[in-house]
């Protein structure tokens, strides 16, 4: 039964967000290798479902190292400035072929998925000049994007596909960053989502400094940051040496930054070579990759009166095995100023009620939270403490039969039914024998 109610909060969900992100656009950077790996054909046949469920999909592919092979084959050396590539009137002709025959990939690949899809001109892009005495030669920067033509092809319902070429009013090719691009796009045409789609996980919790504070999942590859915990991250590991200043995930986190500047919600860097890596950050609360929000993506709010059917749902399992008792939909409406949900995403997925009885002492009561959502117990409790603090309450306690451990946990001690409030100690069930824990303030 419980397997059951799990695969249906899922299917939920989905909906939810299926219905949230219909119309919306979303850039998806993919790095080369990906396209190589086992499971590119996967995700794309995933991209092509989010296209054919209305969402608007624009892609940038990475080529840098199909680039480089390129250039190798056919003995051409280029050198680098900055992490960026001199690109020679030698070398810009192949690195044209080059990122071309990468792009054609996906629009193979989409064709096979009955997508439409399109190669353009779409980018209008400037030299980058001469830096410090080196001489960029072919090496552009995006200067505009023909963002009109590419909302047309985006109505009409295919999915534009950019490789890192832009030309000059002349007609002069540009080799431009895949990063730079994925930006612009994702800026442009107001994109809510801008996917980093990498070969491999995007955040080892085991080989990095995670600073406290920062959510991650157990297994540490599920990571939730706000652009200054991003920041810290960052600075926390490069200044221990376990980031440079050159490698992918340092890159992949500075664009991440930077197209929150720039208004786009949220940036996820997930692992393509992972299959369903994709609808599963997507459609999912839990997420299978790292999310850098600038949006309110998670809050602790007031209960309101239609969402009593949602607490009672996540309660129910935890009243079934006894670890909490049954309450019905008018006692938590009488008592309704009391409760707070954990919100993700317009979802309720936890919730918890302060009760004031007097005495300067509150109880932590009806404490739940989804069995999918881990760690919002702990933010309700802090949330509960701050609060009774703000009230200037002497005291808060809880009464529990299986979760005395975890209470300790968070700094209360064992008490007696004689330390309550007399209002609730009237109330006292002497046949459940309740575990009583309090925390002084």
């Amino acid at each position: 039964m419980r397997k059951e109610v799990l695969q249906m909060n899922l299917i939920r969900e989905v909906f939810h967000y299926q219905s949230r992100f219909d119309g919306a656009t979303m850039v998806f950077k993919v790095d080369f290798p990906v396209t190589e790996g086992k499971t590119f054909p996967y995700l794309m046949k995933d991209i092509a479902l989010l296209v054919r469920s209305g969402i608007r999909v624009v892609i940038v592919p990475g080529s840098k190292e199909w680039i480089d092979a390129v250039l190798e084959k056919y003995n051409i050396v280029t050198g680098y400035y900055e992490n960026e590539r001199i690109t020679s009137e030698e070398a810009i002709p192949f690195i044209e072929m080059a990122a071309f025959h990468v792009a054609t990939k996906f629009v193979s690949q989409l064709s096979g998925c009955r997508v439409d899809s399109c190669l353009g001109n779409f980018v209008r892009a400037r030299g980058r000049g001469v830096i410090f005495g080196v001489d960029m030669r072919y090496t552009g920067f995006v200067e505009k994007l023909l963002a009109k033509p590419l909302l047309k092809i985006l109505d009409a319902g295919m999915v534009p596909v950019l490789p890192c070429i832009g030309w000059s009013a002349s007609g002069k090719p540009y080799n431009v960053s895949s990063d730079e691009l994925a930006l612009s796009v994702s800026r442009e045409l107001g994109a809510v989502k801008l996917f980093i789609i990498t070969s491999g996980k995007p955040l080892d919790q085991s080989r990095f400094a995670i600073p406290r504070g920062i959510e991650v999942d157990a297994n540490g590859s599920n990571v939730r940051m706000t652009p200054n915990e991003t920041q810290a991250f960052l600075m926390a590991n490069i200044e221990a040496r376990r980031l440079s200043q050159q490698e992918s995930l340092t890159q992949n986190l500075r664009l991440a930054l930077t197209a929150i500047k720039s208004g786009v919600e949220r940036v996820h860097i997930i692992d393509g070579s992972e299959e369903g890596s994709l609808l599963r950050e997507l459609f999912s609360n839990r997420g299978a990759g790292v999310m850098i929000y600038s949006d309110d993506y998670e809050a602790i709010r007031p209960l309101q009166t239609n969402e009593i059917p949602d607490v009672l749902r996540i309660m129910e399992p935890l009243v079934e095995t006894g670890n909490l008792l049954k309450r019905t939909a008018e006692d938590i409406l009488k008592k309704k100023n009391d409760y707070v949900v954990f919100e993700i995403d317009g979802s309720v997925h936890a919730c918890g009620a302060l009760h004031e009885w007097g005495e300067g002492q509150a109880e932590i009561a009806a404490l739940t939270t989804d069995a999918a959502q881990p760690g919002m117990g702990d933010r309700i409790v802090r949330y509960f403490l701050d609060k009774a603090r703000d009230r200037k309450l002497r005291r808060v306690f809880v009464l529990t039969t299986k979760t005395q451990d975890w209470f300790e946990l968070h700094g209360f001690s064992e008490t007696t039914v004689d330390s309550l409030p007399s209002a609730k100690r009237k109330l006292y069930d002497y046949e459940r024998k309740s575990k009583i824990f309090a925390l002084e303030l």
